[in-house]
């Protein structure tokens, strides 16, 4: 049976000190829900600060992005192997956000996720449609398109590393939320497509998250769903109480 995956994304939020005093909190309220897995995706400055508060805890540490190159003349860029040194797990790549503020293409995803899964980090890999997508009712094309080009290239085995989240971007930060049917439905086409490139068996055991402003009022409906197996949590992620009961929910 897949995993579920309960990852919180902090994006530009949160110092070392506060990222110390959060995850003191948070570390005993969700002890013992061992039936998802519980992540913490930070700021760089925060990771070595997370990974030491974190130890001994059911919570595991992630970055929110990386390079695809192993050093270099890239100022401001931080590499899988940096990563990996101060005790990162996992990384988020491909977020919206990368994609529409910075220039992040498929092709620059794929080269990232490729960097990633080459030095053991587990990839958290974003896709989803826009508004005008969506009600142009081209969502399903869209993100068979997207999985295609993000994942070119990656091997059946370094596939057990990836987990997908599909995040509509029209509901990332806007209070809108898909459907738990219509995040039911996309997700069941990005498993599709993951079946026609890998085969069934890779379809039924890869986790693939819904992100796009999952909250602890909407979680368990949206978690209930077949193929919705986590999510990708933006503002709730920074509360230790909403985020709780989002991973009670997801046990």
């Amino acid at each position: 049976m897949r995993r579920t995956v309960i990852a919180g994304n902090w994006k530009m939020n949160m110092t070392p000190k506060a990222t110390r005093a959060f995850i003191t909190e948070l570390a005993p309220m969700v002890a013992g829900l061992d039936k998802c897995d519980i992540v913490l995706c930070v700021p760089y400055v925060d990771i070595a600060t997370a990974v030491e508060a974190a130890a001994g805890t059911n919570i595991h540490i992630g970055a929110e992005n990386v390079h695809f190159e192993k050093s270099g003349a890239f100022t401001g860029e931080i590499s899988a192997e940096m990563l990996t040194e101060i005790g990162t797990e996992y990384v988020v790549i491909g977020h919206s956000e990368r994609r529409t503020y910075f220039g992040e293409t498929d092709a620059t995803v794929n080269l990232r996720t490729k960097a990633a899964l080459a030095a053991g980090l587990k990839v958290i890999l974003c896709l989803g449609e826009v508004k005008e997508e969506r009600l142009s009712g081209i969502t399903n094309e869209i993100v068979a398109m997207q999985t295609k080009l993000d994942l070119a290239g990656i091997s059946a085995e370094e596939l057990k590393n990836v987990i997908i989240a599909y995040e509509p971007v029209w509901a990332i930060g806007t209070g809108l939320t898909a459907t738990p049917e219509q995040a039911d439905e996309t997700c069941g086409v990005i498993r599709s497509v993951i079946a026609e490139l890998y085969g069934a068996a890779a379809a039924e055991e890869i986790t693939i998250q819904y992100g796009g402003s999952m909250n602890d009022a909407n979680a368990a409906e949206l978690l209930s769903k077949p193929n919705v197996d986590g999510g990708l949590i933006g503002g709730a992620s920074l509360k230790t109480d909403k985020f709780t009961t989002i991973v009670k929910a997801a046990n």
